[in-house]
């Protein structure tokens, strides 16, 4: 089997502050060894369900935060930003027979996280026909668009609990709970030990469940919190101002709605 993993920091167990995040606060070092193993948890569980090729994306910030070291050798790692329209999933397509996603968040202006965001702290929220939309979605509709089902999602509460409302057969974990602007975090070896168990469980499920359907338009909005940004990107060629700090943009075709995304975030 041909596995993807897309890994992220801020959906991680103890992630509560944006200096735990970045590579040159003090406290860093301790969250992205914990991102690793909650990655390498999440390939012990492929790893123990069946013969994996493994790839995984590092898809957070400068995409330098995963140690390959420790990982198992049945692993390609991805670093850096190749700067296109897949992002945090790079690379994917329809040759892969699952997607999991590792140390996910909240969504912009969602509860479930201080740190919630999409795609960057800058952006009030983007909708994909009049629904926020979080960074797993994004990504999950590229999974769609190339047929590739959704196995496994860990992260904070809030937003496993939208991933299965999305889909209930996807197996999900919620290491931690956003609370105001704290997090509730379970055990760092007790987030591995359900990860692992978690990937392991969501592999053997039927493919077909795992499907998400992609939309057969797209009614796009990306609100901004200064109204000369919306302006700026309404330039975008078949963008408009819905309002003075919202663009709109609306395409039947996915990569068309990243493109504009891509540009416009």
């Amino acid at each position: 089997m041909k596995l993807y993993i897309s890994a992220d920091i801020e959906g991680v167990t103890g992630v509560t502050h944006w200096d735990e995040t970045s590579k040159n606060k003090a406290d860093y070092n301790i969250f992205a060894d914990q991102m690793t193993s909650e990655v390498k948890a999440a390939c012990e569980g492929a790893n123990e369900f069946g013969e994996m090729d493994i790839i995984i994306k590092d898809a957070h910030e400068s995409g330098r935060n995963l140690d390959h070291k420790v990982l198992p050798l049945n692993t390609c790692l991805i670093r850096g930003w190749d700067e296109g329209l897949y992002s945090m999933v790079q690379e994917l397509d329809d040759s892969f027979d699952g997607l999991i996603f590792i140390g996910y968040h909240s969504g912009a202006g969602m509860e479930g996280s201080p740190l919630s965001h999409t795609m960057t702290p800058g952006i009030l929220s983007i909708k994909i026909n009049g629904q926020s939309v979080n960074e797993f979605m994004l990504h999950t509709y590229i999974a769609a668009y190339h047929k590739v089902p959704i196995v496994f999602l860990s992260g904070d509460k809030a937003l496993c609990q939208e991933v299965n409302k999305l889909n209930p057969f996807i197996e999900t974990v919620a290491v931690k709970e956003g609370r105001g602007s704290s997090t509730i975090n379970i055990h760092p070896e007790k987030a591995l030990e359900l990860i692992k168990s978690g990937v392991k469980e969501g592999l053997g499920k039927d493919k077909n469940d795992l499907m998400v359907q992609l939309p057969q338009y797209f009614n796009v909005e990306v609100e901004y919190p200064r109204h000369f940004e919306a302006r700026r990107n309404s330039f975008y060629p078949g963008a408009s101002l819905l309002n003075s700090t919202t663009v709109a943009y609306k395409t039947d075709d996915y990569i068309e709605a990243l493109r504009f995304i891509h540009f416009t975030v």
